[in-house]
């Protein structure tokens, strides 16, 4: 059967806050079978904030969590990665309040862990098991999660503007799935929002060089695009992410329209409230190659159209 996994070591960077603007170093460390993942504030007493659907505090714009006066910010794209190379144990030391950027998105972390390995543990890895649909609307948006024998994410995106439009991804969940296609997609940013944000002290972090910022007509930064659809991957980012606060791999399929940070949270919570629509199951251990194997693409520009 699957069996639980931490590091191998201890791996470190540095970065700057896409929020908070500060300069943050992070650890990553192995942890014991059962711990699960764990932020500590080593620079507020080691306060340790578990990262958990209990945990997490009202946001918009990204993820946060917090215990005991701490929080955490953004940690949405480090837990993707995570998740995404089935890592169950984790402790993440940082000196500050938010998760570094790196390049706004999932890559420099999936870097860190395959430099760390992993180490398989004696503990079993259950599963949370969909058995019946829930949904969560508002506003035109919606979320739903569906029976699936694997964990699966249908995504769709409409934004009144001619660099994203309407875009969708379907997403079937592998290690090496992730690396390829969804772990270099970045954050994004309407270049008219930047004021907005940074008056509510959001966004002071934020550059090119760390999120995909999108003018009137096209994307500014010179490099262009990784994927022509990378504003929709970075959602399914941004879900896996936010769905490994459930503190189990999941098995069902994500459909979400022109959801966010704030819906992911929520259809979690509903999960967790709903105990008859799911139930905690075995399953079989990977048989998929190592990811190790599978490196981080060089992706090509994809320059938009005039």
């Amino acid at each position: 059967m699957a069996r639980e996994k931490t590091i191998g070591k201890k791996v470190s960077c540095r970065g700057i806050g896409l929020h908070s603007g500060k300069n943050i170093h992070l650890n990553l460390l192995p942890a014991k079978p059962g711990d699960g993942i764990v932020f500590v504030r080593t620079d507020i007493g080691r306060t340790a904030i578990p990262a958990n659907e209990a945990h997490v505090l009202p946001s918009q714009f990204s993820t946060i969590i917090g215990a005991k006066g701490a929080t955490v910010q953004t940690v949405e794209h480090l837990l993707a990665a995570v998740a995404a190379l089935e890592i169950d144990n984790l402790i993440i030391e940082l000196d500050g309040p938010e998760v570094p950027a790196m390049d706004g998105s999932a890559s420099p972390f999936i870097s860190l862990l395959l430099d760390a390995g992993t180490t398989t543990q004696a503990k079993e890895r259950p599963f949370i098991e969909i058995l019946k649909p829930l949904r969560i609307s508002e506003k035109g948006k919606s979320i739903t999660i569906r029976p699936s024998s694997t964990f699966e994410v249908l995504y769709k995106i409409d934004f009144d503007h001619s660099v994203i439009a309407k875009q969708s991804y379907h997403y079937w969940h592998s290690p090496q799935a992730f690396i390829r296609d969804i772990a270099p997609a970045r954050t994004f940013a309407f270049l008219k929002d930047v004021s907005y944000l940074q008056s509510q002290g959001l966004a002071m972090g934020g550059s090119l060089d760390n999120a995909v910022v999108i003018g009137d007509s096209s994307v500014l930064n010179k490099q262009g695009l990784r994927y022509s659809d990378e504003f929709v991957r970075h959602k399914v980012l941004d879900l896996v992410g936010d769905f490994s606060l459930l503190g189990r791999p999941i098995l069902g399929r994500v459909e979400a329209n022109c959801s966010g940070h704030q819906l992911h949270v929520a259809l979690v919570k509903e999960i967790f409230k709903n105990k008859k629509a799911w139930r905690m199951v075995s399953a079989p251990a990977s048989q998929e190659t190592h990811p190790k194997k599978y490196p981080i693409p060089s992706y090509q520009s994809i320059p938009l159209p005039a």
